[in-house]
C-alpha cells in the first residue's frame, strides 16, 4: 500500500467515524448527563466513588447516544426537507439506514448490559425505559401527530437524574424523581424557546410543533406559564433531599431569572429573542443541578 493510499484509507476512516458520531448528537448528550452526576451526588450524600459516577456516564452516554441514533434514522424523511438537519449522514447517504438502526439498538443493548452489570438493575432498567420512550413514544407516536409532543415525549430526557440516583443505591425515591419533574418541566420552555426560532423548518417538515399550529403569540405564553410552574417544583426538591441554602438560594434566584426573561418574551418579543431564552435556560438547568451537588456536598 502505497503512502497515499494509507492517507486516504485513514481519512476514510476518520470521516466514518466522525458521521457516527454525529448520529449520537453528542451536544445533546452532554446536557442529559450535567443533571446526572449532581443526582449521583445527592443520593450518596457526597462524592459516591469516581468509578461508579464514570461507569454510570459511560452507560448513559451509550443509553441517550442509540435512542438519538434510532432517532436519525427514523426521521431522515423530514430531516431532509429541514436546513438544521439535512446534512445528517443518514441523509447525505454517508450512514446507511440499515447500518444507523443497528448501531442504535447496539448502542442501546449494550449500555443494558453495561448498567447492570456496572451499577445496579435499577439503573439500567431506567436507562432502558428512557430510550423505548423516546423512540416509541416521542419519535414514532408523538412527534408528527401533536403539538404536544414536546411536553409529553420530554419526559424522556428527565430519566438521567434518576439513572444516576439508582446507579447509587438501587433505588428511586421521591426525590428522584422530583429531580424527573424539574427537567420534565423545564423542557417545553427550553425547546419552545428554540422552536419559535425554526418555525419556517418545521412547517416545511409538517412537523406540528407550537409555533406552527398555534402560532408565536401562544408559544411565548406557554413559555411563561411552564416557567412558572418549574419554579415551585424546584422548591419541592428542598424537602424531599433535604437541601441547604445554597440549592434554596440557586433555585430562587435562577427562577426568578427565568421568569423574567420568559415574561419579557410573552410581553416584549421585540426586545426579547427566544435564542436568548433558549441559551439561557441551559445555563438555568445546569447552574440548578450543581448547586444541588456543592449543597449535598456541603
Amino acid at each position: 500500500m502505497t503512502a497515499e493510499m494509507a492517507f486516504a484509507a485513514r481519512s476514510s476512516l476518520a470521516a466514518t467515524v466522525r458521521n457516527y458520531i454525529i448520529l449520537t448528537k453528542p451536544r445533546v448528550i452532554s446536557l442529559l448527563l450535567v443533571t446526572t452526576v449532581p443526582a449521583m451526588v445527592v443520593a450518596a450524600g457526597g462524592w459516591p466513588g469516581t468509578w461508579l459516577v464514570l461507569a454510570t456516564l459511560i452507560g448513559g452516554t451509550a443509553s441517550a447516544a442509540g435512542a438519538n441514533v434510532i432517532n436519525c434514522w427514523y426521521d431522515r424523511d423530514i430531516d431532509a426537507i429541514m436546513r438544521r438537519t439535512r446534512e445528517r449522514p443518514t441523509v447525505t447517504g454517508a450512514v446507511p439506514p440499515g447500518h444507523a438502526l443497528a448501531f442504535g439498538i447496539a448502542l442501546g443493548a449494550g449500555a443494558f448490559v453495561f448498567l447492570w452489570a456496572t451499577t445496579t438493575l435499577a439503573a439500567a432498567v431506567l436507562a432502558l425505559a428512557a430510550l423505548l420512550f423516546y423512540v416509541f413514544i416521542y419519535t414514532v407516536w408523538l412527534k408528527r401527530r401533536t403539538p404536544q409532543n414536546i411536553v409529553i415525549g420530554g419526559a424522556a430526557g428527565a430519566f438521567p437524574p434518576v439513572v444516576g440516583w439508582a446507579a447509587v443505591t438501587g433505588e428511586a425515591p421521591l426525590a428522584a424523581w422530583i429531580m424527573f419533574a424539574i427537567v420534565f418541566f423545564w423542557t417545553p420552555p427550553h425547546f419552545w424557546a428554540l422552536s419559535l426560532r425554526l418555525e419556517g423548518d418545521y412547517a416545511r417538515a409538517g412537523v406540528p410543533m407550537l409555533p406552527v399550529t398555534d402560532g408565536p403569540a401562544y408559544t411565548r405564553a406557554q413559555i411563561l406559564r411552564y416557567t412558572l410552574m418549574l419554579i415551585p417544583v424546584t422548591l419541592l426538591l428542598g424537602p424531599a433531599a433535604d437541601m441547604g441554602w445554597v440549592y434554596y438560594a440557586a433555585a430562587t434566584g435562577l427562577g426568578a431569572a427565568f421568569a423574567w426573561m420568559a415574561w419579557r418574551l410573552w410581553r416584549e418579543p421585540g426586545s426579547m429573542p427566544p435564542m436568548r431564552v433558549y441559551k439561557f435556560s441551559l445555563l438555568y438547568l445546569g447552574l440548578l443541578f450543581v448547586a444541588m451537588g456543592v449543597d449535598a456536598a456541603l
